[in-house]
């Protein structure tokens, strides 16, 4: 069941918040995140990026897991918008290999479908699948595992989803046709946030950040702001643009990069401060190891 979050709750909080039902992406990706737990993770699932970032803000989960970047689709510009203005840190972040499934509700068939739910992103990395069945029309919904249990309750053989096989399997669809992604390669990157700014220790060894930039209103203020990266020694890894609302045509910037050492990143942070208009370091964290 999806859950929209009441400020007036006082349960106990949960050990993460992710969006999407039971069955989502998110939610294996959170379950991957807290596996050494010793202990069954306890799992908050949300109706929308919204009700994820109130929970985790007023901590009602300890932590969010937030999908931020497709191999396929490129850009989840929904949570970016959210992490750049919510009040929360970036801890840390962990990368799942997606591959899709065709769900349908028991008894149905490919040739007797004409519509096909999941959410935006997920439609967009089965573009290919989607273009050689023309008959199917593509239905962007919240999450891809509540369009699953939504089409295996209603029992139309003409409306299927597109989701995890573990979706099919915990709401009892039908898999029509499997591994539909464009591409075998296709991951999405999630960030692990926690509230607020924090006092956590920096992690040793090889580092990475993640930074809300604005830079200045000047011809070079985006090259000099990156350039300041570059000259402590920091390699950037992502710059992900988004339009600043009552600001037509301007933007303001996810920055990621990676360093050697935590003290690169103090090095860089003054003359970079310095090109901006506006910045905050939203985490310092390890960078994933698939190990």
């Amino acid at each position: 069941m999806l859950i929209r979050m009441n400020a007036g709750a006082t349960e106990r909080a949960a050990d993460a918040a992710y969006q999407g039902a039971r069955g989502a992406f998110s939610e294996e990706a959170a379950l991957a995140v807290f596996s050494g737990l010793g202990r069954a993770a306890e799992l908050l699932p949300c109706a929308t990026f919204d009700d994820l970032f109130d929970a985790v803000e007023s901590e009602r989960a300890r932590s969010g897991v937030v999908p931020v970047e497709n191999s396929l689709a490129g850009a989840v510009d929904a949570a970016i918008d959210l992490l750049l203005s919510r009040d929360v840190r970036v801890v840390g972040e962990t990368i799942l290999r997606v591959s899709h499934m065709l769900i349908g509700c028991p008894g149905a068939s490919i040739d007797a479908l004409r519509r096909v739910e999941s959410h935006p992103v997920a439609l967009a990395q089965c573009h290919d699948f989607l273009r050689a069945n023309s008959h199917l029309e593509p239905v962007p919904v919240f999450d891809t595992a509540g369009a699953v249990e939504r089409v295996t309750a209603a029992g139309d053989p003409t409306v299927a989803a597109i989701a995890s096989k573990r979706a099919a399997a915990i709401y009892g669809g039908s898999l029509l046709a499997e591994a539909i992604e464009d591409d075998a390669a296709n991951f999405t990157r999630f960030f692990v946030v926690r509230p607020g700014a924090g006092d956590a220790a920096p992690p040793t060894g090889r580092v990475k950040i993640a930074l809300a930039y604005t830079p200045a209103r000047n011809p070079a203020g985006l090259v000099d702001g990156l350039g300041a990266l570059a000259a402590a020694g920091l390699s950037l890894t992502r710059v992900e643009p988004r339009p600043i609302r009552g600001a037509p045509f301007e933007y303001r910037y996810l920055v990621e990069a990676e360093a050697d050492a935590a003290e690169r990143v103090s090095a860089a942070l003054s003359p970079l401060g310095r090109s901006a208009a506006a910045l905050r370091l939203l985490g310092l964290f390890a960078p994933f190891d698939p190990a």
